[in-house]
């Protein structure tokens, strides 16, 4: 008997409880998600009780209540972000708790607002919430994923000549498709995943390259890598914790940049979806770590809207490595979500580094971290670089090149 979508739906939230999270017994989870997404957030708690969890807090979100928010509100309250709100969730997940984000907002949400009010509000929103984002990101004891989930706004946006409920279905089966949903035992099947991966992070860390050398599609920049970095993908293992998958799906092994040591230029390979506005077509320059020049045939003004959030933004917090024939690429789709999109391709990050990036980054003060070449922002936005011309050589202390990718792929 053939599966159903709900049989395929309860398989993605076993995945996400038992790989994602990685929830264990007496843990409290906490889930972000939006109100059209309750049907599958019910699910997640159902598998997570089951998981032995001790109590599951879901924090409902609503795509219509932001838009009547940036309708009706007046300019000074976009200044304004719940920190309280951000702060006790950051306490949780320093005290152990599990993160989990359902992510399905249409990319189209904010097309028709103001430019000016968004950047306004994603300031604010940044500036609340850098305690919990760092908690996040940091070495805390909590685990912490996102996934992504069919909207009928998001499905649309990604193919929009078909029925809602035809895109929406389409979507859905891509979804499960690079989620490895469509296996026998998905668990099983992404660990094995996921080990792949480490693999390969284990080997460059080996290496321990001073920077890595990018070319390709009109790319040609040089990375110098953070002192005391360190390749991150696959699991994350935080203490006596199970290993968890931050993002479902990954297949990226990535690294924190050198701040002030990243010159040359990159063109994008893929739009970028971001603020409500498709970004495409963007080039940047570099020099000395710092973005120069900055262009995009589409969306320039987002584009350097975002550079302008901080200084911190001008420069580069992740470079990711993907191979152009991970699951994602082989969907042969744009997604419009940087969760899926960035596993299709090589992926630089303009803002925020993170500190699995760097051994030791919990023990470190800010100033060392700086010093070390650590970036620091209120924004991590990533966009991809890479395509099937992409080759990429890692750079010995020496001076000496080694190739690590030629046309797209792992040597």
């Amino acid at each position: 008997m053939p599966e159903t979508f709900q049989d395929k739906l309860r398989k993605y939230a076993r995945l996400t409880i038992h790989a994602g999270v990685c929830a264990r017994p007496g843990q409290e989870l906490i889930i972000g998600a939006d109100v059209t997404e309750a049907p599958f957030t019910r699910m997640l708690v159902e598998e997570a009780y089951k998981a032995g969890v001790k109590n599951v807090f879901v924090n409902y979100l609503d795509d219509e209540v932001t838009l009547a928010r940036y309708a009706n509100a007046s300019p000074e309250s976009l200044e304004y972000a719940p920190k309280w709100l951000f702060d006790a969730v950051a306490e949780q997940i320093k005290n152990g708790a599990a993160y989990l984000r359902v992510f399905g907002t249409d990319p189209a949400l904010l097309k028709n607002v103001d430019k000016a009010k968004i950047g306004i509000a994603s300031k604010a929103q940044a500036t609340a919430s850098a305690k919990m984002s760092e908690a996040v990101t940091g070495t805390t004891d909590g685990s912490f994923c996102i996934v992504g989930h069919a909207s009928p706004g998001w499905a649309k946006a990604v193919f929009p000549d078909l029925s809602e409920g035809a895109a929406v279905e389409k979507l859905w089966d891509a979804i499960f498709s690079v989620t490895c949903i469509d296996t026998e035992d998905p668990v099983k099947t992404w660990n094995a995943h996921v080990e792949g991966l480490e693999n390969k992070r284990d080997a460059l860390n080996k290496k321990n390259y001073t920077a890595l050398h990018i070319t390709g599609s009109g790319t040609e920049i040089r990375i110098g890598l953070a002192e005391g970095h360190q390749f991150g993908g696959g699991r994350l293992k935080r203490g006596d914790s199970p290993a968890f998958s931050p993002n479902i799906p990954t297949e990226e092994v990535f690294t924190m940049p050198h701040k002030d040591k990243v010159d040359g230029v990159v063109r994008s390979s893929k739009p970028l979806s971001v603020r409500g506005t498709l970004i495409d077509g963007i080039e940047m320059h570099f020099e000395n770590g710092r973005v120069t020049k900055a262009s995009a045939k589409k969306g320039e003004e987002v584009l350097l809207g975002l550079l302008d959030t901080d200084e911190g933004a001008k420069h580069l917090g992740e470079v990711a490595l993907v191979p152009n024939s991970s699951r994602v690429s082989r969907a042969n789709m744009l997604f419009l979500n940087t969760l899926y999109d960035e596993n299709a391709a090589c992926h630089i990050a303009l803002g925020k580094a993170i500190g699995e990036n760097m051994v030791g980054y919990d023990k470190l003060s800010k100033e060392e971290r700086a010093a070390r070449g650590v970036n620091d922002s209120l924004i991590h936005v990533d966009w991809m670089i890479g395509c099937g011309e992409t080759n990429v050589d890692g750079i010995t202390s020496d001076g000496n090149s080694e190739p690590l990718m030629r046309n797209g792929e792992w040597v």
